[in-house]
């Protein structure tokens, strides 16, 4: 099975990347060197993580060339309301001392701004600072709202997904505009690991359940971003392209759904958004 995936604008992205939330500066860099040893390219932070000048330290330290990596930031939702979308992307730019990222993000469609906000991401797109830009948590409608303003579909709608958290309506919407689907908290923190169902399935498949859960997002051509700290785990995360699911099992996987959201909308959306 392929690694990578191809965006909109014809950009490969990895189907596999480490994500970076909540990991402190001290552990940044060990997990970042931990994943780029065991073969990961892609790396997912966002100024809100506070770890930005970690990310591009480890970067530079790797033995990886850059073009070679795959690296992603997110514009947070106080830029968003102060209208400051260039002034945050080049400060996260300085922060991780890159000259381009990869790809970047709004975070959250952050209501009354994200349209304005998208139209200054097109502006970054023109400069080539970022290679690709997208956005985070949008629903359909937020989605629709940006087609009516602009003709820049977004590369990436980086999302929950994992099987207790299965959004296939939205999923297929993103599939069909040519957006492609990528699942933060992919592990749902490790909520679905006793499940019986996924249990059974590593025992038949020889895996844990955790790559049982990786493994089913990329071969519906979802891109996983698994966050980790531990270079074991982070190897083991990735050990998910040498084998496949059978269909009837995957077809199983997907009945485990249960809206179930591990992460949380932030304080200051919790009364305006979803």
């Amino acid at each position: 099975m392929r690694k990578t995936v191809f965006l909109n604008n014809d950009r490969e992205m990895p189907l596999l990347g480490l994500g970076v939330y909540k990991t402190a500066d001290s552990e940044a860099e060990t997990a970042i060197s931990a994943a780029v040893n065991a073969g990961y390219r892609m790396i997912d932070t966002a100024s809100v993580y506070k770890n930005e000048e970690s990310v591009g330290k480890a970067i530079a330290k790797c033995s990886v060339p850059r073009k070679d990596l795959f690296i992603t930031s997110k514009i947070w939702n106080t830029a968003q309301r102060l209208g400051d979308i260039e002034g945050a992307f080049y400060r996260s730019l300085d922060r991780l001392k890159l000259d381009y990222v990869d790809l970047y993000l709004i975070h959250w469609p952050v209501p009354g701004c994200y349209t304005g906000t998208w139209k200054s991401m097109e502006k970054i797109l023109d400069s080539g600072r970022a290679l690709s830009i997208g956005v985070s948590n949008f629903q359909i409608y937020h989605l629709e709202e940006l087609k009516k303003i602009s003709g820049i579909v977004p590369a990436v709608n980086q999302i929950e997904c994992h099987p207790l958290c299965y959004p296939k309506e939205l999923i297929e919407y993103c599939r069909d505009e040519g957006i492609q689907v990528q699942a933060y908290a992919p592990l749902a923190r490790g909520a679905y690991f006793d499940h019986d169902v996924m249990c059974v399935l590593a025992t038949k498949y020889a895996r844990t359940p955790a790559q049982i859960g990786l493994r089913w997002a990329i071969q519906k051509g979802i891109s996983v971003i698994p966050k980790s700290v531990n270079p074991d785990r982070i190897a083991s995360n990735g050990d998910i392209f040498d084998f496949n699911i059978e269909e009837e099992d995957m077809a199983i996987i997907d009945t485990l759904n249960e809206d179930f959201h591990s992460s949380h909308v932030p304080d200051d959306l919790k009364d305006v958004i979803f």
